[in-house]
């Protein structure tokens, strides 16, 4: 899905007077609320900031969010990588 936000542009350059793109900071400043509520996932979160799940705990460390208890699926999700990446079968 694709959302426009319509801020007045002395907001906008303030908040990119750091460089960083306004698009972004609004696509983070969602997924870390969405986190917060347990709206979104960890796994949704990577998802939607395409990162990858270590880089996700980075990144909400660094937005001082906790990790909230993984949801079952994400656990069985998580297992399912694990094993692909680590235990394929040698030929």
């Amino acid at each position: 899905m694709e959302v426009t936000l319509h801020i007045p542009d002395d907001v906008a350059r303030r908040l990119s007077t750091d460089g960083r793109d306004v698009s972004r900071h609004a696509l983070e400043a969602l997924a870390v609320q969405g986190y917060r509520d347990r709206t979104l996932t960890l796994y949704q979160l990577s998802e939607m900031l395409g990162l990858s799940r270590v880089e996700a705990e980075d990144f909400l460390g660094r937005h001082q969010v906790p990790l909230s208890a993984m949801e079952t699926s994400d656990l069985d999700r998580e297992a399912s990588v694990f094993d692909a990446a680590y235990h394929h079968p040698k030929r």
